[in-house]
């Protein structure tokens, strides 16, 4: 691998916590394909890692519960023919995925009064309207 994959701040993927899979791939590389084994599997134990803090765990646990076997989340890669491009690939998006999963929760909204002059303009456009409206009605004798 080519570098430490930071998460958020200074918490990296930790290397020795990583566990590779290679299997043989589908796709382009004739001959080569059905020799190599460039399919890439990363698989990285969420729920017994002490490299996160206990806060980010908790938070990422709870968010990609569906992705998680065991406790454990795996990322595939095969879009490359060689075996070193999918690793970066599966490292980088295990990282971009638990960056995601650990980022705190977003700000509340905060609720507040409509301002008076957005207000009175809705309420001037729908009069405005049911006048044009109302201006639609049935003709006079001269039309029957």
């Amino acid at each position: 691998m080519s570098g430490p994959y930071v998460i958020r701040g200074s918490v990296c993927l930790p290397e020795p916590e990583l566990r590779w899979r290679f299997s043989r791939s589908s796709g382009p590389g004739g001959q080569h394909v059905n020799t190599s084994d460039t399919r890439v599997e990363l698989s990285f134990d969420l729920a017994g890692t002490r490299a996160l803090p206990e806060v980010w765990k908790e938070r990422a646990l709870e968010r990609l519960a569906d992705r998680l076997t065991d406790g454990v989340l795996t990322v595939r890669a095969a879009e490359h023919r060689s075996q070193w491009r999918n690793r970066e690939t599966a490292a980088v998006r295990m990282a971009a995925l638990l960056a995601e999963a650990t980022a705190p929760p977003p700000k509340a909204r905060r609720r507040r009064p409509v301002p008076a002059g957005v207000r009175e303009r809705r309420l001037r456009e729908k009069k405005r309207r049911g006048e044009l409206k109302r201006g639609r009605g049935r003709a006079g004798p001269a039309w029957d």
